[in-house]
C-alpha cells in the first residue's frame, strides 16, 4: 500500500513538473512575442533624421519628470530637443505635450511647454494633455479627446515602438521621430523595465482591452 501511494505521488509530481515546464515556456513565449510585436509594427515608421520625417499636422511629445534627484533628466531634455528640431524643420504643425498632472505641484505638460517655448516653439502651437498618465492614455486620448488620427510621436525609440503598436491597434496612422537615447546604467535600467512594459502593452490590447484612466478629462483646446 505504501509503495503504491509513493508511486502515485511520484507520477503526480512528474505531471506537475511537466505542467510547470509548459507554463514557463508559454510565459517566455508571450514575453518574447510581446517584445517583438512593436518592433514589427513600427518597421518603416521610425526616423532618426529630421529631414526623413514625413509631415504630419500633429506631433505628440511624451512627458516624463524633467528632474531626477535634482539633476536634469536627459530623457526629458532629448525629447524637447527633438520636438523643437521637428518644429523648426516644418515637419509638424502643432504639438501635443502629454503627461502627468495629477498632483498640484507636478505638471509634466507645463514643464514641456516651458522647455519648448524656450527652444523657439510658439506657445500657440502647443496643446496640453494633462491626463497622459501613461503611453496608452496619451495615444488613445490623442484620438478620442483631440480627434487626431494621423500623428508623429516624439520620444526615444523604445517608447515610439510601443506607441505605434498602440496607435495601430486603435485605428491610427503613426510615425515616430526618435529622440537621442541614454547610454550607461540609466539606459540599461530603462531597457530592462521596457521588457515588462511591452508585456503589459500586449495584455492591454489583446486580453484586457484597457481604456485610458480618464477617457475625457482636463484639456486645453481640442485640435480641429
Amino acid at each position: 500500500m505504501k509503495s503504491g501511494f509513493s508511486g502515485w505521488w511520484r507520477r503526480w509530481l512528474r505531471r506537475l513538473a511537466r505542467l510547470g515546464g509548459f507554463a514557463i515556456l508559454a510565459g517566455l513565449a508571450v514575453v518574447a512575442y510581446a517584445n517583438f510585436a512593436p518592433v514589427w509594427q513600427s518597421r518603416g515608421c521610425l526616423f532618426d533624421q529630421v529631414q526623413d520625417v514625413p509631415f504630419q499636422d500633429v506631433g505628440l511629445v511624451f512627458g516624463c519628470d524633467p528632474k531626477i534627484d535634482g539633476r536634469d533628466n536627459l530623457y526629458f531634455r532629448y525629447r524637447m530637443d527633438a520636438a523643437a528640431a521637428l518644429w523648426k524643420a516644418g515637419k509638424v504643425g502643432r504639438l501635443i505635450v502629454s503627461g502627468d498632472n495629477r498632483a498640484k505641484y507636478y505638471n509634466e505638460p507645463g514643464a514641456m511647454r516651458q522647455a519648448l517655448v524656450a527652444r523657439g516653439v510658439p506657445d500657440d502651437r502647443i496643446v496640453s494633455d494633462f491626463l497622459g498618465l501613461r503611453t496608452l492614455d496619451s495615444v488613445v486620448r490623442a484620438k478620442e479627446v483631440f480627434g487626431v488620427t494621423r500623428i508623429t510621436f516624439i520620444t526615444q525609440r523604445f517608447q515610439n515602438e510601443r506607441a505605434i503598436y498602440l496607435a495601430k491597434a486603435n485605428g491610427m496612422e503613426a510615425d515616430g521621430f526618435n529622440a537621442q537615447d541614454i547610454v550607461g546604467s540609466g539606459g540599461d535600467r530603462t531597457r530592462l523595465r521596457e521588457v515588462g512594459a511591452r508585456v503589459k502593452m500586449w495584455l492591454d490590447v489583446q486580453i484586457l482591452h484597457t481604456r485610458p484612466r480618464h477617457p475625457v478629462g482636463k484639456l486645453e483646446v481640442p485640435i480641429k
